[in-house]
């Protein structure tokens, strides 16, 4: 089985690995994560140039070499597919119908509940599906890894030392009150998530210094010098808030209140506990605009809550949620012989993408001092047996993890190359030798599920690191046993972890589970009150900033943040800048690799497993595009309800 981040959501669950999180159609699409991680649907292999075309009437511009330019939209490097005057995406219906609706379960965030409204402060417990109330000033192509085309704003330029983003607005957007959105509400927006915004937010936008409105049209953004590389895109990426309707409000408060947005969709009935809806807004401003058409089809969109798997499962089965990704491989094995499958009303679809995919890992919070040497954490790692656990429990459906960059041209393999040493040899001494070496990669057990050979490496790893036996206990320098708690928030790793828990109590330690409510786990995450939990995370293609707030050291002492592990190494912050500020995509490659030698070097996590296609069920309602996007499922965001389809199988939900 693979999950989705069991982390606090950034900045808005659906869109940093489905988080990381952009457009108002984005959580729909599948599309997303990654702004650079933020804003990004898509993913490009590194070396795919690509020409970029210029908006009407714009100045000739070379975004690479350094000269000032005016375009349609913006990308890490300049590279955009498609003209200022494209109809729409081309994995889009431009002609699908509008109508029914689209019901599926929540998969980030908090699972079992929600609290507030506010989906982007670190306050309160947010509703899913939020991100479609809101606007952005650009919107990302399934079909590139890093691109945006105009949304509420209509063009952009940029100076010469890409420290100056002045967006022209279309005269036209508007919240969904019928008010203009103006250069003083995005400004106030990039303000507010700065000031008040959820850690990651704050972090992210240290590096710009301010926005300014120029008048009614124009708002310009200014950044540092030392700015990474794709903030202008995180930029382009942020929501779009109302200043009039903020006024005398509290920003950071939680609230029930639904926040005035100008999205495809606006919140319609909602339960605490139970459910929430969003209504399709049919007289929405930039239904028609080419980075729309052909999406939202729905009328109307709900999120179901539920606090048991098992229920959620049953509630599909019944048609209670009629679209759902699986991440089981038990129940994609076994869990689909019932009456509506058999008949064909239900359907099943494993869909390959280009996308990085999501990498799942187990990660120690090593501000505990009994995860402080790298050599217990590598021995901890030995007692997992994932070639056991995939035969045995996941029917053989996943690979192994072994990097950070994992299924992409990012990860280090082999020797260094010559441009990686370049980066690596001013941190020798600083880091393990083995950085200079290959990459660290975990033993491949006998598949017996309790491989004696990597559990007595592991206990001579803990006889280097001072961890002595004492009969059936293994006992810390300090005399203490030494002890692990799993945490989770549902059983559904139990049957992956109790193995892995058996083989650390024949090393003498005393390892356990404990499973707490979701409101109470992503409390203790925020607090990073546990010792190990298990998180999938989406890969990319295109990293950037968005690596610090995963592994870089302020993000790992700010609460909230989502450097779970607690890395704290001015080597991995350096090779992070490397990464955000790398001008090709040639140069992230190397910046990537050299930094992923050096986390793994870390053992930081237990890396686990991956899958390189998604798997979905359905019932037999929809329909899609004769094509989908490069980098993504497309699912369900580019379907839409087929009333004959449902008609056939006597649907009347």
């Amino acid at each position: 089985m693979v999950r989705r981040s069991r982390t606090p959501a950034f900045p808005s669950p659906e869109a940093l690995r489905r988080a990381t999180i952009l457009a108002t159609r984005r959580d729909l699409l599948g599309l997303g994560a990654g702004i650079a991680g933020v804003a990004l649907a898509a993913r490009l292999l590194p070396g795919e140039a690509l020409a970029q075309t210029a908006a009407p009437d714009a100045p000739a511009q070379n975004p690479v070499s350094g000269e000032a330019f005016e375009s349609h939209g913006l990308s890490a490097f300049g590279d955009l597919q498609l003209p200022a005057d494209f109809p729409h995406f081309p994995y889009v219906n431009p002609d699908a119908p509008i109508g029914g609706k689209l019901v599926m379960r929540v998969t980030e965030g908090s699972f079992d509940t929600f609290n507030t409204l506010n989906s982007y402060v670190l306050q309160g417990d947010a509703a899913a599906g939020m991100s479609m109330t809101f606007d952005t000033l650009m919107a990302g192509s399934g079909d590139e890894p890093d691109a945006l085309y105009g949304l509420v704003a209509h063009s952009v330029a940029v100076s010469a030392d890409r420290r100056l983003y002045r967006f022209r607005l279309r005269p036209e957007a508007r919240f969904h009150d019928g008010s203009r959105i103006t250069a003083a509400d995005v400004a106030f927006s990039f303000d507010i998530l700065k000031e008040k915004g959820h850690p990651s937010y704050r972090a992210m936008l240290a590096e710009a210094e301010k926005a300014e409105a120029e008048g009614e049209d124009v708002v310009a953004f200014h950044l540092s010098a030392e700015r990474g590389r794709d903030l202008h895109l995180l930029i382009a990426a942020l929501p779009i808030f109302s200043q009039a309707y903020w006024k005398g409000r509290d920003f950071a408060a939680s609230t029930l209140e639904a926040p005035l947005g100008s999205g495809a969709y606006k919140v319609g009935r909602f339960e605490v506990g139970r459910f929430i809806e969003f209504e399709r807004v049919d007289n929405y401003w930039a239904r028609d605009l080419n980075v729309n058409v052909g999406a939202n089809r729905f009328q109307t969109v709900r999120y179901e809550y539920f606090r048991d798997e098992q229920v959620m499962f049953e509630a599909f089965k019944s048609g209670i949620i009629n679209f759902h990704e699986e991440y089981t491989a038990s129940l994609w094995a076994n869990g689909y012989d019932f009456a509506a499958f058999r008949e064909g009303r239900v359907k099943r679809e494993k869909i390959e993408t280009e996308a990085a995919p999501n990498i799942q890992g187990w990660y120690f919070n090593t501000r505990r001092e009994k995860f402080a040497d790298p050599r217990v954490r590598e021995a901890i790692g030995l007692a997992f047996d994932f070639e056991w656990t995939n035969a045995k429990i996941m029917h053989g459906s996943y690979q192994r993890t072994t990097s950070f960059f994992e299924h992409t041209p990012l990860k280090a393999e082999g020797l260094p190359s010559p441009e990686e040493l370049a980066l690596l040899e001013p941190f020798r001494g600083q880091v393990p030798d083995e950085v200079f070496g290959e990459p660290f990669v975990p033993p491949v057990s006998d598949g017996s599920g309790n491989d004696r050979k990597q559990l007595r490496r592991a206990y001579e790893l803990f006889n280097e690191a001072g961890f002595k036996r004492d009969g059936n206990t293994l006992r810390q320098p300090d005399g203490r046993q030494l002890e692990i708690e799993f945490l989770d928030f549902a059983t559904r790793l139990q049957p992956h972890v109790q193995p892995f828990m058996a083989n650390l109590g024949w090393l003498g330690i005393k390892a356990t589970s404990r499973i707490v409510d979701p409101s109470q786990y992503q409390a203790r995450l925020k607090n990073y009150d546990f010792d190990i939990v298990s998180v999938a995370r989406r890969g990319s293609l295109t990293p950037g900033p968005e690596l610090r707030v995963f592994y870089g050291s302020q993000s790992g002492k700010t609460p909230g943040g989502m450097n779970l592990s607690g890395i704290a190494d001015p080597v991995v912050d350096a090779l992070i800048e490397r990464v955000a500020r790398a001008q090709t995509r040639d140069e992230i490659t190397i910046a990537a690799r050299a930094l992923d030698r050096v986390l793994r070097a870390g053992r930081y996590w237990v890396p686990a497993w991956f899958r390189a296609d998604e798997w979905f069920a359905f019932w037999d309602i929809f329909s899609r595009p004769e094509r989908r996007p490069r980098f993504s499922a497309g699912a369900p965001g580019t379907w839409w309800f087929d009333a004959e389809k449902a008609q056939r199988i006597g649907w009347r939900r």
